[in-house]
C-alpha cells in the first residue's frame, strides 16, 4: 500500500535521555500533525553516539517508562527509532525499534560494530547476530543500523526474505572531501542507490546531525526508490525533516521492469557459499 514516511534528522544531545525522548515526541507529533504513516529517528536518537562508559548509564530495557511512551506514541503513527538495549543478563546493544500500534513490530540489534578510525563500538557493546524481514501495515520491512548496511550480505538476507523497504538508521560522521561534498555523504549515496537498485527495493536512510567530541554528523537522510534514484534528500549538517510518499505502483513498476531479485538464485548462492565454508575449514 501507499504510505507517507518522515525522516526526522535532529541532533540528539550525548546521554540526555529525557531531552532526547522530549525531542522525538516533538517530531513525532510535527509528523502525525503532516498526516504521515511512519516517522524514522537516526541511530542512538534517544542517547547520543560516542557514548563510551556512559553506555551502561543511558540503556534502557523493553519494559522501560522511555520505551512505553514510544509504544503509546506509536497507537497515532508508526515509530522506527534507535537506543541503547540493556538485557536481563547485564549485556547493551546499539538497537532499533520498529513500532506499530502500540506493539514491538520488530527488534534489530546492530550486528557490524565498527572498531576502525573514529569507532569503537564492540569495546563497549555486544554484537547482534541476525537479520530478520518483519511484517507491517505498510508491507514486509527490514531494519538496519549503519555499518550493517556496508556488509553486502545484510541488504541481501532482508530481501531475500521478503523486505521491500529497508530502513538504516545512522550516525554517520563528515569525513573528507570530494568535489564539492563530503565524500563520507558521497560514499553513503553511491551505496544507497546500488542496494536500491540491484535488490529492487526502496531505501529510507536517516541520519543525525550536530557534534559529538569535535565529530561533526553530516545527515543527507534520504528516500531512494527501487530504480535507485534518490527522490528527496534532507539538508547536509542541519536540522531537518524530510516527507517521501512511497507508492505500491512505483515498486511494481520497477520489478516488471527490471526483475534482478525475482531472477536471483538463492539455491546456487547457499551451495557455493557452503563450498566456501567446507573449503576454507570455517
Amino acid at each position: 500500500m501507499d504510505f507517507t514516511a518522515v525522516l526526522a534528522q535532529i541532533k540528539p544531545k550525548l546521554g540526555c535521555v529525557a531531552d532526547n525522548l522530549a525531542l522525538i515526541e516533538e517530531r513525532i507529533e510535527e509528523a502525525k500533525a503532516a498526516k504521515a504513516d511512519l516517522v524514522i529517528f537516526p541511530e542512538l536518537a534517544l542517547t547520543g553516539y560516542f557514548l563510551k562508559d556512559l553506555v551502561p548509564e543511558v540503556a534502557r530495557r523493553l519494559d522501560s517508562p522511555e520505551i512505553a511512551r514510544l509504544l503509546e506514541l506509536s497507537r497515532g503513527i508508526s515509530i522506527a527509532v534507535g537506543f541503547v538495549e540493556e538485557t536481563s543478563d547485564y549485556r547493551f546493544f546499539n538497537s532499533a525499534l520498529y513500532l506499530e500500534d502500540g506493539v514491538i513490530k520488530h527488534l534489530h540489534r546492530k550486528v557490524y560494530l565498527p572498531t576502525y578510525g573514529l569507532f569503537d563500538e564492540q569495546r563497549y557493546l555486544a554484537r547482534g547476530e541476525r537479520f530478520r524481514a518483519f511484517d507491517t501495515k505498510f508491507g514486509r520491512m527490514g531494519l538496519l543500523i549503519c555499518e550493517d548496511m556496508w556488509h553486502l550480505s545484510s541488504s541481501y538476507i532482508l530481501a531475500m526474505d521478503g523486505a521491500a523497504t529497508l530502513l538504516c538508521l545512522s550516525s554517520s560522521p563528515g569525513r573528507g572531501v570530494e568535489g564539492e561534498s563530503l565524500a563520507s555523504a558521497a560514499s553513503w549515496q553511491k551505496l544507497t542507490a546500488t542496494t536500491a537498485l540491484f535488490l529492487n527495493c526502496r531505501v529510507l536512510y536517516c541520519n543525525r546531525v550536530g557534534y559529538e567530541d569535535g565529530v561533526n554528523f553530516w545527515g543527507g537522510s534520504e528516500y531512494i526508490a527501487p530504480s535507485g534514484e534518490s527522490i528527496i534528500r534532507a539538508r547536509l549538517l542541519e536540522e531537518d525533516s524530510v516527507s517521501a510518499r512511497l507508492e505500491e505502483g512505483a515498486l511494481r513498476r520497477e520489478r516488471i521492469f527490471s526483475p534482478m531479485l525475482r531472477d536471483e538464485n538463492l539455491f546456487v548462492t547457499l551451495q557455493e557459499l557452503r563450498r566456501i565454508e567446507r573449503e576454507r575449514g570455517l
